[in-house]
């Protein structure tokens, strides 16, 4: 194994550009497929066992799930997939096929991507030019009142539901947002990441997850009439332990910077109130984590 290994920056290009010109590969393995599935399994399932989550009720999730996905994914000319063909395709009796689809019938709505109000509050308070300065910095902020008050960020904002006090004991906690000595309000973070496997930490866990792994399903089951999503890394496996609170510090200047330009980005093209039209809007963005261990 070479020491440095490569980017998929530059094998990915490769990949897309080889698929117009050379022979299929190799299919992967059923077992390969399992042993890929433990790799990224074993993290999911850490999380689970932290939450008192069993191996039973995990079972119960994952056969819910197999008749999901093969009733709205694997259907012929655009319609669902009937309950023989489910059954075969999960390996489920038909008479267990019908029992899940009865509690998918009776379940809630799966959660959208997800997030919190204090991410919402922070990046309004940097872009919304109402509660910024004429330097284009945050504005000092009130706690209440009209105008440039924190109270009225979080009305912007769709929080009114939260007491404004909650909120910002929770962002001064996470060391963004800091109380001055007159009783005004300073932003000092643009991002909010709570420190706690609290019930917003684990529904951005399953959002940013789902993203992942969404995208890999796009590019491995893409036609040639899809474009191949972004998806790219940057490893080196060796790579000294005095290194790490280097490029944790790397990662929050140059990874930060980059995120509230792709924010920006996104920002100015969004549908605003009024402009949005069923059908016509899509969820857009990108993540970035780091890789250790």
């Amino acid at each position: 194994m070479p020491r440095v290994q490569e980017s998929s920056i530059a094998t990915s290009a490769a990949i897309s550009t080889s698929r117009r010109v050379a022979p299929a590969r190799r299919l992967a393995s059923n077992e390969e497929v399992l042993q890929s599935t433990h790799q990224w399994l074993k993290p999911l399932v850490h999380v689970l066992l932290s939450c008192g989550i069993t191996w039973r009720e995990f079972s119960e999730l994952a056969k819910t799930t197999y008749v999901e996905v093969a009733s709205e994914n694997f259907g012929k000319r655009g319609r669902p997939t009937n309950v023989s063909r489910t059954a075969i395709l999960t390996g489920l009796v038909r008479r267990d096929v019908r029992k899940q689809r009865r509690i998918l019938g009776g379940s809630p709505q799966p959660l959208s991507g997800y997030v919190t109000k204090a991410s919402l509050v922070l990046s309004a308070w940097h872009l919304e030019p109402d509660f910024r300065e004429k330097d284009g910095r945050p504005a000092l902020l009130r706690m209440t009142g009209p105008g440039k008050s924190f109270a009225a960020l979080m009305e912007r904002t769709g929080g009114a539901d939260v007491r404004p006090s909650t909120l910002l004991k929770e962002l001064v906690n996470a060391g963004a947002v800091r109380v001055r000595s007159d009783g005004r309000l300073q932003a000092l973070q643009r991002n909010y990441i709570p420190h706690m496997m609290d019930e917003e930490l684990i529904r951005l866990w399953g959002t940013v997850i789902s993203d992942v792994a969404t995208t890999y399903v796009h590019n491995l089951t893409r036609t040639g009439k899809s474009s191949r999503r972004f998806e790219r890394s940057a490893v080196n496996d060796q790579m000294p332990v005095s290194a790490i609170a280097d490029f944790a510090e790397l990662l929050e200047q140059e990874g930060q910077g980059f995120l509230e330009r792709i924010d920006k980005w996104l920002n100015a093209r969004e549908c605003k109130n009024g402009e949005k039209r069923k059908g016509e809007t899509v969820r857009l963005g990108v993540g970035m984590y780091q890789i250790e261990d």
